[in-house]
């Protein structure tokens, strides 16, 4: 247990490194809000997509991959209950009219790609890819679906469901990847050297993007406005309460690999995503709010994440 606990606290530090460095630069100047959204179009349209192919191709067989899609259950299940938990807390709360879409969104959510996938690697490595981008694949059509409706009606517009946009919003850049990846395992196809050098070059920009991203965002919110009330403590518990104790009850008795129960603890303790404060500021809804969630859920994740390391060594 002492050393799951000291390998999470320094692959923990290892990402509060980079979101430092990425947080002083911005101090500096060096990073703008231009800057921040170039970074994450290169991160989830480039890089990522770009990793996706080359770690499936070279880490995976084609029947681990085939043993995936029903592992879909476990974090899609989670997102369901906590869903209806958020109702509940909103009520109990007492959150007002205009925040309670956002605040649902927020509790159910989580962060899985900007924060979940370089926590991953780092503490387990290659092999906890494919159950990253499970759980990815569930969070991601929820949110864009349910939580991107949710957020919506906080609005000034009533909310409205676009089926094409969606659709373009779950088929991301990360997902078509993994898709491609996939693919190539199944078809036992085998791009060549010089191609596979050039998508791992481009692939190594995930993580130190990704954490520069995290960085330039905390700075941007101001953690001079990171105010704990009783709304953020609400956000908190879903985060990181009630995730993972759904997690742990839904795949503790799981007949499936102990790396995959891991991974999908980890993951159901990851912050609030970094979509929610875009997505509400598009639709007229609290923006601000959502910005400060996603960096105070941010900052606590990374005293959070080594405790459910070691809780999660329990889970075989």
């Amino acid at each position: 247990m002492f050393t799951a606990f000291t390998s999470s606290v320094a692959g923990v530090t290892e990402i509060l490194i980079l979101i430092a460095i990425g947080y002083w630069l911005t101090a500096r100047g060096w990073f703008t809000d231009r800057s921040s959204k170039i970074i994450a179009k290169v991160v989830t349209q480039v890089a990522l997509p770009a990793y996706m192919i080359v770690t499936i191709g070279e880490k995976f067989t084609a029947k681990q991959l085939l043993t995936l899609l029903p592992d879909l259950r476990f974090p899609l299940l989670l997102m369901v209950i906590l869903f209806a938990i958020s109702f509940a807390m909103c009520a109990a709360l007492q959150v007002p009219k205009g925040r309670r879409g956002l605040f649902k969104s927020m509790f159910f959510n989580s962060n899985t790609v900007f924060i979940g996938l370089p926590v991953n690697m780092a503490l387990f490595g290659p092999k906890s890819l494919p159950y990253v981008l499970v759980y990815y694949m569930a969070n991601t059509t929820v949110f864009w679906t349910i939580g991107v409706y949710l957020i919506q009606n906080d609005g000034p517009r009533a909310a409205k469901f676009n089926l094409r946009q969606t659709l373009g919003k779950i088929f991301s850049p990360p997902l078509l990847g993994f898709i491609v990846g996939v693919i190539l395992v199944l078809l036992r196809i085998k791009l060549p050297n010089f191609l596979l050098s050039d998508l791992t070059y481009v692939g190594d920009l995930t993580i130190p993007g990704s954490m520069f991203f995290i960085g330039i965002a905390m700075h941007q919110a101001g953690l001079a406005h990171l105010h704990v009330n009783r709304e953020m403590l609400g956000i908190f518990s879903g985060r990181f309460l009630f995730g993972p104790i759904v997690m742990w009850l839904l795949v503790f008795a799981a007949p499936v690999p102990a790396i995959m129960k891991q991974v999908f603890f980890l993951q159901s303790a990851m912050p609030v995503m970094t979509n929610a404060p875009v997505v509400a500021k598009l639709y007229g809804a609290d923006a601000g709010n959502a910005a400060i969630t996603v960096a105070a859920t941010t900052l606590f994740s990374m005293i959070v994440i080594p405790i459910i390391m070691v809780i999660g060594q329990g889970l075989h």
